[in-house]
């Protein structure tokens, strides 16, 4: 059912004076982008006929083909609080579709709401929590980002050690304006980094709530003069962030991960999808951990996955087990980091789980919980593979798994392989302050 009708909205937007309405969507990288319209145009908007140049949007399409329409999800409908209280500003999340009124392929909310279907026809809804993890710093003269912070906070340190707890408090605050229900929030473990967890919801939702949630923080902190990034490793020497993803399967409104009877408390469908993601990390790595950045956090010592293993103690393996049971019972994913789509990421994560529960694909023993982690001789022994080393790795490992290119569909996988190669390039050809000051005095 509906949160909201055509009807609904538009008495909403006169009654709240609304002025100005963003029609937002997600270009295949995950970048936010937006037409704004002002409220005069709102029923042509809400009647489908919004129309943007696809072709000015990275990995859409070829200027031929340029006509997109937007078309909004009414449920999405949300009025900023940051913005003035005469003239207000809304958004609405559109779907991206061509000029015939078909879905379009390389939109990646219609990738992720292709595999929701998929899902449903087995009966199952696809419940996610993620754990987004970013840093404040300062800006410099010009409102530029750096990656200088005057604090030596730590985890779960609180004011005055934590610097940014002030700008924590307000955008959890405004989070709770925009109807998220904040579970926690607390400091990090890198100085100046922070995490804000908000409850899970069905996988549509949360990935639209990701990208609020990244817009909402972002302003907030521009607010009290810093710049929150979600890159994933901004420091040398320091902890980077992730975006850990929380996964259930529920059928007939149960949580089917759940089994008391089970080994481990875990029900068949957990195990297969776990052996799902197992056999798919390699491929899907590239779309979860985007960036040549990604990488430089994905290594020993920081806490971060290197190893495809799962646990339902150890933190350093790619998947836990968290000990809560019941409705509760989840596939935790740690891989992840935030400057992955969330559209793409879940569609992937989901369309994995359910490859092991279709061809009941069983996992590995997990690592024994009295083991003191996933060391380099236990990798050896048990024939334990690691997740990819770096993009480039990443992009040959997704080019040899069919499945999830079809997950992506032929689009966004074409589009994403020439991206990354190209992007592997550049970063290839830089010379960095460390080879200058490593080789340069040598040779």
């Amino acid at each position: 059912m509906s949160k909201y009708t055509k009807e609904e909205i538009i008495r909403i937007v006169e009654e709240e004076d609304v002025e100005f309405i963003r029609l937002q969507f997600a270009d295949i990288f995950g970048a936010l982008k937006n037409v704004a319209i002002t409220s005069s145009q709102l029923g042509k908007a809400l009647d489908n006929k919004c129309r943007f140049d696809g072709s000015c949007i990275e990995g859409f399409v070829r200027t031929g083909e340029s006509d997109m329409y937007l078309y909004p999800d009414l449920d999405t409908f949300l009025i900023f609080p940051w913005r003035p209280q005469q003239g207000k500003v809304a958004r609405i999340i559109c779907d991206i579709c061509t000029a015939d009124g078909t879905p379009f392929t390389g939109a990646s909310r219609f990738v992720l709401k292709r595999q929701i279907a998929e899902a449903k026809k087995m009966g199952y809804s696809f419940n996610v929590g993620p754990e987004c993890e970013f840093f404040l710093f300062h800006q410099d003269e010009n409102g530029q980002p750096t990656t200088i912070t005057h604090e030596k906070a730590g985890y779960f340190d609180l004011g005055p050690v934590d610097l940014g707890e002030n700008a924590r408090r307000d955008m959890v605050l405004t989070l709770e304006e925009m109807n998220f229900e904040v579970e926690s929030s607390h400091h990090e473990i890198a100085p100046a980094q922070h995490e804000i967890d908000f409850k899970y919801g069905e996988a549509l939702m949360t990935a639209d709530n990701v990208m609020t949630f990244k817009l909402a923080i972002k302003t907030i902190a521009k607010r009290h003069g810093l710049f929150a990034s979600f890159m994933p490793k901004p420091k040398q020497g320091e902890n980077g962030s992730g975006m850990h993803i929380n996964m259930s399967l529920s059928k007939d409104g149960k949580n089917i991960f759940d089994d008391p009877n089970g080994e481990l408390g875990l029900s068949r469908e957990a195990y297969y999808f776990i052996g799902g993601l197992m056999r798919h990390v390699k491929g899907f790595t590239m779309i979860t951990n985007p960036l040549v950045n990604s990488y430089k956090r994905l290594v020993p010592g920081y806490e971060a996955p290197v190893c495809i293993a799962w646990s339902t103690t150890h933190h350093s393996p790619l998947i836990r087990i968290p000990g809560e049971r019941g409705e509760e019972t989840r596939v935790e994913l740690r891989s992840p980091d935030p400057a992955a789509n969330p559209y793409l990421a879940l569609a992937v994560c989901l369309a994995s789980g359910l490859d092991g529960i279709r061809n009941k694909i069983e996992p590995p023993d997990a690592v024994p919980p009295d083991a003191p982690g996933v060391t380099r001789k236990m990798r050896r022994a048990l024939g334990i593979e690691d997740v990819p080393a770096d993009l480039n790795e990443a992009v040959e490992a997704f080019k040899r798994d069919e499945f999830i290119q079809g997950v992506l569909g032929e689009h966004i996988s074409g589009k994403y392989i020439e991206a990354k190669e190209s992007e592997w390039t550049q970063y290839r050809a830089q010379v960095t302050p460390w080879e200058i000051e490593e080789y340069l005095y040598k040779i």
